[in-house]
């Protein structure tokens, strides 16, 4: 692809294929258009990725329907949402390797969350790894510990008991070997 020589016609096309971060624009979680970062990441041509729901993307099932159901909410009231979560790749020699990935939304229609939306996405696994053969909900709590957040605000953020919360990361610093909860914070973050 060539850079457009004038700086008066500015190639929108050119820098959303070029952009440094993985870029998705969609309509009701289904991926209209993607580029060449997202391709990437994801280990898949466009062709496997446009036209197909998100949930290509994730791990499970639940956590598609559950993330989804967590960021409308969130998409209604601010029209921006952003978490690290764990993603799937698609294809490639890694494809169903996952990975942790910084995911940032911006929904077109604050008052229709899923009806169409802008993505960035951030592939994390140089600095933090998945190192552990975690369960969805596994990576949920994970993903809200990594946040700082504690059992009773993970608890409500998930709509789960904090109990239930202190027995997953009980599970999570068993799978990590990790002694302290801020211990287990750091192995997650990759710092181990």
């Amino acid at each position: 692809m060539d850079i457009p020589d004038s700086p008066d016609a500015p190639d929108y096309r050119l820098a959303f294929q070029l952009a440094p971060v993985g870029l998705i624009l969609s309509r009701q979680r289904h991926i209209v258009d993607c580029n060449e970062r997202v391709c990437e990441m994801f280990g898949a041509a466009p062709e496997q990725l446009v036209g197909q729901s998100f949930r290509i993307l994730y791990p499970s099932a639940d956590e598609y329907e559950r993330i989804g159901a967590r960021i409308a909410p969130i998409l209604n009231a601010h029209g921006v949402y952003a978490d690290n979560r764990v993603m799937k790749r698609v294809g490639g020699p890694r494809a169903g390797e996952t990975f942790w990935c910084h995911v940032t939304g911006r929904a077109i229609d604050r008052s229709a969350p899923h009806a169409a939306g802008i993505w960035t996405f951030e592939d994390l696994s140089a600095q933090r790894p998945v190192t552990a053969a975690l369960t969805a909900r596994e990576r949920e709590v994970a993903a809200q510990l990594m946040r700082g957040l504690t059992s009773k605000e993970i608890g409500r953020e998930l709509g789960i008991s904090h109990r239930t919360v202190e027995i997953y990361r009980a599970r999570l610093m068993r799978k990590y070997q990790a002694s302290t909860a801020a211990d287990l914070v750091q192995r997650l973050m990759g710092g181990v």
